[in-house]
């Protein structure tokens, strides 16, 4: 593989000592963009694109990216220190040369000397080893005409932290594609169904009633806001959690990243939603949460003598403190169809890295149910939405940056995330087969590198498959795809005991 850097622990803006540019166009970096840019915190955001055809027409890709992705003023500009205000970092417009943002590797698929699926492991590996060039607008497209098992052909796109949240930044590339069925229509997203309120439900609210719930909720929004605020605070001075086999060592920031992924079935996951009454989301956490049980019983009965897998006897330490921080976006969604028509009609849609830290607290202990693992993950999401945390964290942390400068700010971010062991996301996806480009998707698998845990667990949703994806840092996970195993396997025990107790209502 061409162009393999290692990534440096430093790296500096372009400099402009003169007269930025004479574009309208220029705009100050986000704090939260800054922040990317800091030598603990260099995130890259790559999402993996399976094709069900081979890539051959490369001009195709490169006219429709001129007029939709090349479009977005992020995808079109330099990164730049403007010297005469003091460091600060500013968007100046740029021509983009595609042929600088395209990779397309020879490839001789009859001669690999591994299997088509370690070889595109291998490729990413080598991609986490390597940092964007500042020189030119943040982001890259890598075309590997590899068949594997999901897909003929793969595509990969690299794209700087800083250009946007990692939720906006997926949103913005299946802006970029269109249903097969219609090339005309961009994809519908699954949204949050709004619950009917029957009149019987009405009738029996009136008095006093709605009130009391109304205050009595607001108590508890206030209370919990406050303690969550409070664990932030804590995280960021003293509480770690528990040191496990999974948990990040000082300096994986900088070890290069394994990525792997698994596609299991949503509809399995919706059969367990629609039994227990809750959001794919809740199932796809108590999903993780018993795999990593799993796994982690499985670690910690390594040269020892193995007490069991069961509720009662197995190798896992009591009280394990286990928690996956999470940027949250706090900007609006503007949408697909509005991210659309902004790159292809010059229409206006709010952009931009504004986030907020919440912290996720992970049950990990063996279940003799397995409906157990699903019911905890339900009160532990329930339990966070009736939190302001993000919110005031963003609030902290911007607070930080303005009193004591990028590095202090920086540092609050990364103790975060050294102090919790993980990062974990559930997106929603396309409920219709898409192509990009001209190439209908098989596969989407989000993920990244550069953050300082070891382990992040990315859940992305495509027609009735939810792919689950693995950036782990091998020196602290070497077998990831056995924790894959055992992710299908708690799903697959989760949903047999709802059919055999005929909660299903299919």
């Amino acid at each position: 593989m061409e162009s393999i850097r290692w990534r440096k622990p430093s790296l500096k803006p372009i400099e402009c000592k003169g007269k930025a540019s004479k574009t309208s166009e220029e705009e100050v970096l986000s704090p939260s963009s800054r922040l990317f840019h800091e030598p603990n915190f260099n995130v890259h955001v790559l999402a993996i694109m399976g094709s069900k055809s081979r890539i051959n027409d490369l001009q195709l890709i490169k006219g429709n990216l001129v007029h939709t992705l090349v479009k977005h003023p992020r995808f079109s500009s330099l990164q730049v220190v403007d010297e005469k205000k003091n460091g600060e970092m500013k968007w100046v417009q740029t021509k983009v040369d595609l042929d600088k943002h395209i990779i397309v590797p020879q490839v001789d698929e009859q001669n690999l000397h591994e299997s088509p699926e370690k070889f595109v492991e291998n490729y990413i590996r080598n991609l986490s080893k390597t940092t964007l060039d500042k020189s030119k607008p943040m982001w890259d497209l890598h075309l590997l005409n590899v068949q594997t098992s999901d897909a003929k052909s793969v595509g990969i796109f690299r794209i700087h932290h800083s250009l946007g949240d990692g939720t906006s930044l997926i949103s913005l590339l299946l802006a970029c594609t269109r249903q097969t069925a219609d090339p005309d229509k961009v994809p519908t997203i699954p949204g949050n169904k709004k619950r009917v309120i029957h009149s019987s439900e009405h009738n029996s609210t009136k008095g006093l009633r709605p009130y009391v719930i109304k205050i009595w909720f607001f108590m508890k929004l206030i209370w919990y806001t406050i303690v969550d605020v409070l664990m932030f605070m804590a995280t960021i001075m003293f509480l770690k959690d528990t040191t496990t086999p999974i948990r990040g060592r000082p300096g994986s920031v900088f070890n290069p990243r394994r990525l792997v992924y698994r596609i299991v079935s949503l509809d399995d996951m919706k059969l367990v939603k629609n039994a227990l009454n809750m959001t794919v989301t809740d199932v796809a956490l108590g999903v993780a949460q018993a795999g990593l049980s799993v796994y982690l019983n499985r670690r910690y009965g390594e040269g020892k003598k193995d007490r069991g897998a069961t509720e009662k006897n197995n190798n896992l330490p009591k009280n394990i403190r286990l928690r996956s921080s999470i940027l949250v976006n706090l900007r609006p969604s503007v949408g697909i169809l509005a991210l659309a028509d902004m790159m292809e009609k010059d229409t206006e849609a709010k952009w931009g890295n504004w986030v907020g830290f919440a912290l996720l607290p992970f049950k990990i202990a063996l279940r003799d149910d397995p409906l157990d693992y699903i019911r905890e993950a339900k009160a532990t999401i329930h339990r966070k939405k009736n939190s302001l945390e993000a919110f005031y964290t963003c609030y902290i942390s911007e607070l930080a940056l303005k009193l004591f400068g990028i590095k202090t700010s920086s540092s609050i971010s990364h103790r975060i995330f050294t102090n919790t062991s993980m990062c974990f996301s559930c997106l929603p996806g396309p409920q219709e087969e898409i192509g990009f480009y001209g190439h209908p998707m098989a596969c989407l698998a989000p993920c990244s590198y550069g953050q300082p845990q070891a382990l992040m667990i990315n859940c992305q949703s495509y027609i009735n498959k939810m792919t689950i994806v693995l950036s782990v840092d091998e020196s602290m996970i070497p077998d990831p795809h056995q924790l894959l195993d055992d992710f299908v396997q708690s799903l697959k025990l989760i949903k047999d005991a709802v059919v055999e107790r005929g909660l299903c209502h299919e």
